[in-house]
């Protein structure tokens, strides 16, 4: 019972990380008007929180493997919910930037201490279905929050949304803080002697490295795609600003049933497996998204629904197959450092679709397709990369058992 807690606490901090991101990209077709920003600026403020994201892993990943996963989790949380206020009281463009800058100062860690959390208390046989619950938060951000949040800024203005993940924050937090046990038993690998040597071990690793490499890949299609993807359906597809919910919610819908379901087949079947049949078919419905001309509603949300379908497949595989690379006294300074270069990568993704993408003045959103195209390169060279490491964790299981 306390497993199932665990993973419902952490799938509910999931939920409130992830809102807080995605909640820019709906909210984009209203945001650029009412601050006169163009898309550039906002490609900017979405990589704002990716960058101090990014900075902010790489300073913590040598005390990450030092301190008691849930004190560090409290303390991060807690500066998350700060910069997200700051969000919600914003009034230009510059305050709505150093806003960005400090909620990914704190929540950029956070992803990666519940990841080292799931790897401490879950064996590699169970960390897919595990995974692939706690990552549904991501598909519940679109059937709740998503669409709340659009209701909320379409009534109260765009400010609302983030004053509402506040509140849910807070109440996770207080959770959390009340029935969450330490989690510490990392502490007894001896770690190394400083947080300078323990951070230059874990990238100077040649297995890490790889996961390094492949983690930094993985998230360009959602820093790409996403910021850009609301403004995208209402001005090239012809969604309106009311039916925009109504795609979020029925995409989530179908990623909240199918993510627990693609954990368990890639426990069963092989996290590699379901991983490259994930980015064979995001490859071919990201061709097919970008370059739809206007079409139906139904046809938007069937393509949304596929797309995000593969999404879910690689993200849930990826994140279990790649728990297993670290040792469990570089887990959290691992996941720390692998969160980081998402973030740096993911920043430097946004920052290149807003320059690639320009609004014209119909407001149509041209060169989509190029970006397409560059996310489908990203996924292929993922894939390749993927392989070895798979290929190198397969061998070290096999070592292990003829040993045992």
């Amino acid at each position: 019972s306390y497993q199932v807690f665990v993973i419902a606490v952490l799938a509910f901090l999931q939920f409130t990380i992830v809102l807080d991101f995605m909640i820019l990209s709906p909210l984009g077709a209203m945001l650029i008007p009412t601050l006169k920003i163009t898309t550039a600026q906002f490609g900017w403020v979405v990589s704002a929180y990716a960058f101090s994201a990014g900075a902010s892993g790489i300073l913590a990943a040598g005390f990450a493997d030092r301190f008691d996963r849930k004190k560090l989790l409290l303390f991060f949380y807690t500066g998350f919910v700060l910069g997200t206020f700051l969000c919600g009281i914003a009034t230009d463009y510059n305050f709505l930037l150093i806003a960005r800058i400090v909620t990914g100062i704190f929540g950029g860690v956070i992803g990666s201490i519940s990841f080292a959390i799931v790897t401490d208390l879950f064996p590699f046989e169970l960390r897919g279905r595990v995974m692939g619950t706690v990552q549904t938060a991501f598909a519940a951000s679109q059937v709740l929050g998503i669409p709340l949040g659009l209701f909320l800024s379409n009534h109260w203005g765009w400010h609302a949304p983030f004053l509402l993940i506040v509140a849910l924050s807070v109440a996770v937090g207080l959770l959390i803080f009340s029935k969450l046990q330490p989690i510490n038993a990392h502490l007894q690998q001896k770690p190394e002697r400083s947080a300078f040597r323990h951070l230059i071990h874990t990238v100077s690793m040649p297995r890490y490295l790889q996961g390094f490499a492949a983690t930094a890949l993985l998230s360009t299609g959602g820093f790409m795609l996403m910021p850009f993807g609301s403004a995208y359906n209402v001005h090239n597809l012809g969604v309106s600003f009311a039916d925009l919910p109504l795609v979020y919610m029925i995409t989530g819908l179908f990623t909240i049933v199918m993510g627990p379901l693609v954990g368990r087949l890639s426990d069963k079947i092989g996290k590699y497996l379901v991983f490259a049949f994930g980015s064979a078919l995001t490859m071919i419905i990201v061709a097919i998204y970008t370059r739809l001309p206007v079409v139906p509603l139904w046809i938007v949300i069937l393509v949304s629904v596929v797309m995000f379908a593969g999404v879910s497949a690689r993200m849930i595989a990826s994140s279990a197959l790649m728990s297993a690379l670290p040792a469990m006294a570089d887990r959290g300074s691992y996941m720390a450092i692998s969160s980081s270069i998402q973030q740096i990568s993911g920043g430097f993704a946004a920052a290149l679709a807003g320059w690639i993408v320009v609004q014209n003045d119909n407001g149509q959103l041209d060169r989509f397709d190029l970006l397409g195209d560059v996310v489908i390169t990203t996924t292929i060279i993922t894939v390749i990369l993927m392989y070895f490491i798979n290929r190198y964790l397969g061998s070290q299981i096999k070592s292990t058992a003829l040993k045992a």
